[in-house]
């Protein structure tokens, strides 16, 4: 099976981000990248999670032709592709209907560093990319645009797109973006969240580069 261990991959985090509740029903969808072949593998299209074998992971290019598999990938795969084109370090994303990321996604605000683990993201911001209908290239166009430099995005009245070098940092992120954004939303109802302060950030930032293990 082409490749077998990315598909393998989209199928076990496509019901990890099911039991997490990042995505709720057949929403959201994952895909892994593969550089050298300029193959993707994503998830299908209106497919319940708990039920997508590594067999209905579609393996498409980056013009969503299908190569191997017998399902539709996912009607978000331009998002995908874009974000594989616009970030040649980015192997794998993750776009998730998490509650409080779309929650700020459906006020047009930003996630700000209320916590430091925002970092996560190689920014101090998650920006909110303006409304269009999903599963469209202009819906695309405005993510990775207004992502800028960082590895995530909100987008207006939808969710969250995170990206990695990895299916596990994608989903990672995606997980601790939802952490954060819950930390704001709880802050606000009480008061005016403490924001760390770019400098605080950049501080941050540079002690990111140096965590975890060496690869």
């Amino acid at each position: 099976m082409l490749m077998q261990a990315e598909r393998e991959l989209v199928a076990e985090y496509g019901r990890r981000m099911s039991a997490d509740r990042l995505s709720t029903g057949t929403s959201g969808n994952l895909s892994v990248y593969d550089p050298e072949r300029g193959l993707m593998a994503i998830s299908p299209s209106g497919m319940a999670y708990s039920a997508i074998r590594p067999e209905d992971v579609v393996v498409t290019d980056l013009n969503a032709n299908i190569v191997e598999g017998e399902r539709r990938p996912s009607s978000e795969w331009a998002l995908h592709t874009e974000f594989y084109r616009c970030k040649p370090d980015a192997r794998a994303v993750a776009h998730t209907h998490s509650v409080f990321c779309t929650t700020f996604a459906v006020l047009g605000l930003p996630l700000r560093a209320v916590h430091y683990v925002i970092g996560d993201a190689h920014t101090d911001e998650i920006p909110c990319a303006p409304y269009e209908t999903y599963g469209t290239p202009e819906l695309a166009r405005a993510a990775a645009q207004t992502c800028g430099a960082g590895r995530a995005v909100l987008l207006a009245n939808h969710g969250l797109v995170a990206c990695g070098g990895s299916m596990e940092e994608a989903y990672g992120l995606a997980c601790n973006l939802e952490f954060v954004a819950e930390l704001q939303y709880r802050a606000m109802c009480i008061g005016t969240p403490n924001v760390l302060s770019r400098e605080q950030m950049a501080q941050v930032l540079e002690k990111f580069r140096t965590y975890g293990q060496p690869r």
